[in-house]
């Protein structure tokens, strides 16, 4: 199979390549340099000249906090970008695995969100990505669309990342207890998007997180501990620890999919990028 992956040379699509290439695919992975999304022109032509049997679409503005400054920036990309894939997808015949997020809900369950629950993003990154969803599907029936969480692994900033850093610099760090939800190791979904590109004809939404839940303070916790890093977590709020974007209180992902897509317990992601941090730093 032949798989175009967007955003290429980010956290989640260095990962998609890698995992592609590694099961015998043949891969073409552009980064933002070589596939700006928000043009749409160009990304017919790059579509229809590379004629690919799927598009795993990563390429994303993630910066959830600067989107709230900067929507219409972030709805260029998010949403009007997704649409342009998916439409150019069509066009060619190609299958699309559209990689969305558990930011789509406000958290306000105490169980886990299915597929079909109702959407109501809170932030303005969320609202975006909903918007990308809603592109996606309208433009062409053959898409997966993927909510995934909490995601960490080599390439990117993210969480993990940041707090072994701060505990490597500090004696203490205060982390929120009241946000929960799927940390997600990058090498873990890719596979996942990799069959899912693979499985033409099984569309619609599907929820794929690192099995299990947690809160930040128990992710900070496990990973200081699994890193052998000697820094205390205190517990806060979000109340006392404000950002520019809210982010859902509750973000456990379940799935109502048959067959499901199913990932590892995110404590086994952890370590698999821990070690992956520790040969890197080597």
């Amino acid at each position: 199979m032949h798989l175009l992956i967007t955003g290429a040379g980010g956290m989640l699509g260095g990962a998609v390549a890698a995992a592609a290439a590694a099961l015998g695919h043949r891969v073409t992975a552009l980064a933002r340099a070589d596939l700006d999304v928000t043009d749409a022109e160009r990304v017919e032509h790059a579509v229809e000249g590379l004629t690919p049997d799927a598009i795993v679409h990563c390429a994303a503005w993630t910066d959830v906090d600067g989107a709230e400054a900067r929507e219409a920036e972030a709805f260029a990309v998010n949403a009007d970008g997704a649409g342009n894939v998916a439409r150019a997808a069509a066009a060619s015949g190609a299958r699309v695995v559209h990689v969305s997020t558990d930011y789509v809900f406000d958290g306000s369950k105490r169980t886990p969100w299915l597929e079909s629950d109702p959407t109501a993003p809170l932030s303005a990154y969320g609202r975006t990505k909903l918007a990308g969803e809603e592109q996606v599907a309208a433009a062409t029936p053959e898409h997966a669309i993927v909510r995934a969480a909490w995601l960490f692994g080599a390439g990117g900033p993210n969480f993990v990342d940041t707090i072994l850093r701060l505990g490597e610099e500090r004696d203490e760090v205060d982390v929120v207890t009241d946000q929960v939800g799927h940390p997600t190791w990058t090498g873990h979904l890719a596979g996942a998007l990799v069959e899912l590109a693979e499985r033409r004809g099984d569309v619609g939404v599907f929820h794929a997180a690192g099995d299990g839940s947690c809160s930040w303070n128990e992710l900070a916790l496990e990973a200081f501990d699994r890193a052998r890093v000697r820094c205390r977590v205190r517990p806060t709020t979000s109340d006392r620890f404000r950002r520019p974007a809210p982010r859902p209180a509750y973000s456990v992902l379940g799935t109502e999919r048959v067959p499901a897509v199913l990932l590892p317990p995110w404590q086994d992601g952890l370590a698999a990028y821990i070690d992956e941090r520790a040969v890197v730093a080597r």
